[in-house]
């Protein structure tokens, strides 16, 4: 059975046929989705995630205040994640990070979210979900300097980064999780980073709606297509198809301590 470790599911783009898209995905051998919710915290968006995964059996939630939307993280938004953390089956707080392609949000906003986050996250004994964008050293300093030792560790989420950066992440006790764009033509780099990560570091998600993966490049992306990323990975190391779902499941068991 696969793990899609990193979904968005509880967005409007699921909203027509979401009950189709969990049965799709269970029907594709995807056993559990990891439902992450981001938006303003201040909008109803994570409450919205947290419900999600209170209903369908199959679906646990982290939340947490992207990168994008750091300039609406307070003291309120803050308040309220630790209250909606303490609800079952929600298992990370993210994602979070720094994105520095879009400035969705002024950089040093980002970097200070960033890190308050971590803080919080380390006092509930939660781990974190890691989201970086042309910030590899600035993501990296910063979780050494506040996240470094933490008990829970992270996942470094939709890896798309340098070799350094997935070696970095490693040696900070972190997973790293391979999304659709492995299988992009173009991804040779990233595959060469791929085949450098420990099977027992490696997780596997779709980050739909986004990032389809070949064969399914121009539809919207779902739970049930993190198969291919799965078979891309087993070609990668010659591993079957089975095997490799086994092993990135019980990483992802392993990791959240299910």
């Amino acid at each position: 059975m696969f793990i899609d470790s990193h979904a968005h599911i509880d967005g409007p783009e699921f909203d027509a046929d979401r009950e189709a898209v969990i049965e799709r995905a269970k029907a594709a051998g995807v056993s559990a989705i990891l439902n992450v919710g981001t938006g303003d915290p201040h909008s109803g968006a994570l409450e919205r995630a947290v419900e999600l995964g209170q209903k369908y059996t199959n679906v646990y939630t982290a939340i947490g205040v992207h990168p994008h939307d750091a300039r609406l993280y307070d003291d309120e938004a803050e308040t309220k994640i630790k209250t909606l953390i303490k609800t079952e089956r929600v298992i990370a707080w993210g994602e979070i990070g720094l994105d520095f392609h879009y400035d969705n949000s002024p950089r040093d906003v980002q970097v200070e979210v960033f890190k308050r986050q971590l803080r919080a996250a380390r006092e509930c004994d939660l781990p974190v979900i890691i989201h970086t964008r042309e910030a590899e050293s600035e993501t990296i300093e910063i979780l050494r300097s506040e996240y470094g030792g933490a008990d829970r560790g992270g996942i470094f989420h939709c890896f798309s980064g340098s070799m350094e950066l997935a070696q970095q992440a490693l040696d900070l006790g972190f997973m790293i999780s391979f999304s659709g764009i492995l299988t992009f033509k173009k991804a040779e780099a990233l595959r060469e980073v791929a085949m450098h990560v420990p099977l027992a570091r490696m997780l596997i998600e779709t980050d739909c709606p986004y990032l389809s993966p070949i064969p399914y490049r121009g539809k919207r992306n779902e739970p049930a297509y993190v198969v291919e990323v799965a078979r891309c990975l087993g070609e990668l190391y010659d591993v079957e198809l089975e095997a490799m779902a086994y092993l990135t499941s019980d990483n992802f068991h392993r990791f959240f301590q299910l």
